[in-house]
């Protein structure tokens, strides 16, 4: 463990001067694009996956399938911990997905508590496009998967299966909140350990992606694992719609990321979007949603990572986080793809 730890811990010091295609990261966050099509998501990772969605928005193709074609760059990366293949697992050794995904007209589509599927996000809208319902849970979505010609795979890579057994080897079966934020002490007793915060160097969380596409029109997607180590059917915000993900095609489209719990109290996305619909810039509105988690828990939004990002109809974007250390990525163009640190209440 110490070893992976050494290796995310280096990769995080290279964020600084990270690039792809040569793409450099930006130190200023809320911003206007010059016009559209753009692309938001959310971590580092947000920086390939945007480069995937362009590709479909630059050929003047739908927000929705833009955002489907970019979160599926993560879940199918099993060097990705907190998404899709590779996932970490729950506390019984079950990697289990949670996605949702909205478009332009309101349609919407939720899958939670999937197993054997990579792509959780390409589930969840067959379930907006094929069935008259919003969710499908468990072994419910695991079937109509494999109905709609999705492939069985095992999700739990060696390198997961692994730092498991290792959680293991110290773990107390009970709900301890925040769980895997704690570090074992020598005497048995746990401590917070910061260095563990979801979406952290040590523990990025959900990817969430949101586009306006070149017909002006906006959809996202959200998809994850998972806190490591939950309670076996646990299910966070990321597949409620208006909790991990919401889009208003007359207002905006947000996206959650951190602990789904304080996000579900607020009913997170829904409330950023509807704060634009007020008038609140996106920084603006995100900024809101944080300080709101913060009132209902001030002590324990100390303790965990939260963080909100928004686009409005104007092409205006923006975030805001409880803790230093999230990021987002923005592209535009094909040589505008950058990473940006966003801004934080503590």
């Amino acid at each position: 463990m110490q070893d992976r730890r050494n290796f995310l811990k280096a990769a995080a010091l290279g964020a600084a001067a990270f690039s792809l295609d040569g793409i450099k990261p930006a130190q200023a966050a809320g911003r206007v694009t010059k016009g559209k099509p753009v692309v938001l998501s959310t971590w580092d990772f947000g920086v390939p996956a945007n480069k995937a969605a362009w590709e479909v928005l630059r050929r003047g193709g739908r927000a929705l399938d833009a955002v489907e074609a970019g979160v599926k760059v993560p879940e199918a990366d099993p060097s990705i911990q907190t998404v899709g293949l590779g996932g970490l697992p729950d506390r019984d050794g079950h990697v289990t997905l949670d996605a949702c995904i909205m478009d332009e007209q309101g349609n919407c589509g939720a899958v939670t508590a999937l197993e054997h599927i990579v792509h959780a996000i390409s589930v969840a809208r067959a379930v907006m496009e094929k069935t008259p319902h919003v969710m499908l849970t468990g072994e419910g979505a695991l079937q109509f998967a494999l109905a709609n010609g999705f492939k069985k795979e095992n999700l739990l890579t060696p390198a997961s299966e692994k730092a498991w057994k290792e959680w293991l080897k110290r773990s107390e079966y009970k709900p301890i909140m925040n769980i895997e934020n704690k570090t074992y002490n020598g005497n048995g007793t746990t401590a917070f350990n910061p260095l563990q915060l979801p979406g952290n160097v040590y523990n990025h969380d959900t990817i969430g992606m949101v586009a306006l596409d070149a017909q002006g029109n906006l959809s996202g997607a959200c998809t994850t694992s998972g806190m490591a180590y939950k309670l076996h059917g646990r299910v966070g915000d990321s597949p409620i719609i208006g909790a991990g993900l919401y889009v208003d095609n007359e207002v905006g489209a947000a996206t959650s990321t951190g602990v789904g719990e304080e996000v579900i109290r607020i009913v997170g996305s829904h409330l950023v979007v509807e704060l634009m619909r007020q008038g609140y810039t996106p920084e603006a509105a995100c900024r809101e949603a944080v300080t709101r988690i913060v009132k209902k828990s001030p002590q324990k939004a100390k303790e965990i990572q939260v963080g909100f990002l928004a686009l409005n109809k104007q092409g205006e974007y923006g975030a805001y986080c409880l803790q230093e250390g999230f990021s987002y990525a923005v592209c535009d163009s094909d040589t505008h793809n950058e990473l940006i640190a966003g801004k934080h209440y503590f």
